[in-house]
């Protein structure tokens, strides 16, 4: 009698251990994943891509972005750089870094900052969604979000269409943020007409995704950092922003620019 009841209660003691290690693995290590991935297209001019690159420099060494990364669960992060232009051209600047407090930050920071500025060719955003699913991987399921933070200059008119890479990445748990750049250009290049709007009904999605267009060069540095707080602390609240059905935005229209058609025309959404 006295046997059995030993060997019930090493049972007891194993199941619970198990228990508890398969709750601790269930457990997000990270509070989010986040890919900062950047337009170095051919419309985008040296002194735009000098000040796009200083806005993250910088928003990785405020204390304000310090301070959101310590008042996660977890307080850790990882964060990946990303460059893009063409369905083909993405290249990583700063592989994944875990990033748990100030020095790791300013690591971040620094490995940025000394990486030289490049100018490419066209413009996928479908092929950096693709592209950054598939850095996800890398990491497995050890975050509690994966966010993919998209800045840029103009509408994709490289590779498969936005929306389908789109809602492929939202259906797996993505979340896609936008940054589209709206000022006018020195070397002549005008903003395109409703970009943020593009940016809304066409590439963001997720829940709690937004928008955060920016107009003004000289709000660089304040925009970035501003959007890097508000993805590292994140709000499931929300619902998805994607609008599905009727648009007022032709989410092909960089496509058919390429393809020397009317944007206008009726398309495929």
């Amino acid at each position: 009698m006295l046997r059995l009841f030993r060997c019930c209660l090493a049972c007891l003691v194993l199941a619970f251990c198990f228990l508890i290690r398969g709750t601790a693995f269930a457990d997000p290590q990270l509070d989010v994943a986040l890919v900062i991935a950047v337009d170095v297209s051919s419309s985008m001019e040296a002194d735009e891509q000098g000040l796009q690159r200083a806005g993250f420099v910088e928003a990785f060494r405020s204390s304000l972005v310090h301070e959101a990364i310590r008042n996660g669960a977890t307080g850790r992060i990882a964060v990946t750089y990303v460059e893009w232009s063409g369905v083909k051209d993405q290249v990583v600047l700063v592989p994944w870094m875990v990033i748990d407090g100030p020095d790791k930050a300013k690591a971040f920071a620094a490995h940025l900052a000394s990486k030289p500025i490049r100018q490419a060719g066209m413009t996928s955003i479908s092929g950096v969604i693709d592209f950054s699913r598939g850095l996800f991987s890398e990491l497995g399921r050890i975050s509690a979000r994966r966010v993919i933070d998209i800045s840029g200059d103009g509408p994709s008119n490289d590779g498969r269409r936005v929306v389908f890479a789109r809602d492929e990445a939202v259906a797996e748990g993505i979340i896609i943020n936008g940054l589209p750049i709206m000022f006018a250009r020195t070397g002549g290049n005008s903003e395109m007409e409703g970009l943020d709007t593009y940016y809304r009904e066409c590439v963001i999605g997720g829940a709690g995704s937004f928008v955060m267009p920016l107009h003004d060069a000289e709000q660089f540095a304040m925009v970035i950092r501003t959007k890097i707080m508000r993805e590292v602390a994140g709000n499931e609240s929300f619902s998805s922003n994607i609008i599905p059905a009727v648009s007022r935005m032709n989410c092909a229209t960089g496509e058919k620019k390429k393809e020397g058609e009317d944007p206008g025309a009726e398309s495929d959404p």
